[in-house]
């Protein structure tokens, strides 16, 4: 049981770690101190929501087309070599991520954004419901997976947005990013090659 809540929090924290939109606006947010801990509750809070519907809706798949399972577990494998790849191609040139300057958003203001950087994001949904829910299905305890799925993402953004005025001084070297790109391009690599052999 302990064996999937790890193998959740362990995927969950490979496709989250990835610097994409949301992440980007979580770390900003972090940066300028403001509405940190709305905006973190809104990024874990949807994670949340997203794997249990992937898990609950492939599980009803899994049941009624066992040979979807198959070509989604290759399309999510495909996605994340691809992933992997731009991951690859970050750290060959890797640049500094600087918050944009702007006068202080308010809190409905800041929560929409968030909202739309998550929600209208394809890639949220991929790796959510579609990546997440799939890799699921082969544990026993699909939704203690899924609790270990959303713990990564609860861990992530609070370490993101509690810990960003702490990185300032590192995100300032591209070096950092060249050796975050680089593992996160080689973990998804193994994550992609379990996936075709599991």
């Amino acid at each position: 049981m302990f064996t999937s809540v790890l193998a959740g929090f362990a995927a969950s924290a490979v496709l989250i770690v990835a610097i994409g939109a949301q992440n980007a606006f979580v770390l900003r947010q972090g940066l300028r101190r403001e509405h940190v801990l709305a905006v973190v509750a809104v990024c874990a809070l949807s994670d949340l929501v997203l794997i249990l519907a992937g898990i609950g809706g492939l599980g009803a798949v899994v049941s009624a087309r066992p040979d979807a399972v198959t070509v989604i577990r290759w399309i999510g494998a495909a996605f994340l070599v691809t992933y992997a790849i731009m991951a690859a191609r970050r750290a060959m040139r890797p640049a500094k991520l600087n918050p944009a300057e702007r006068a202080p958003a308010t809190l409905r203001a800041t929560l929409l954004t968030c909202l739309a950087l998550t929600y209208l994001n394809p890639h949220v949904y991929l790796d959510t419901v579609l990546l997440l829910g799939s890799i699921a299905q082969h544990h026993p305890h699909r939704w203690l997976f899924g609790i270990g799925a959303a713990a990564a993402s609860l861990a992530w953004f609070t370490a993101l947005g509690a810990g960003a005025h702490k990185l300032a001084p590192l995100l300032a070297r591209p070096a950092a990013w060249r050796l975050l790109d680089g593992l996160i391009a080689l973990v998804m690599l193994g994550v992609a090659a379990s996936l075709i052999t599991g």
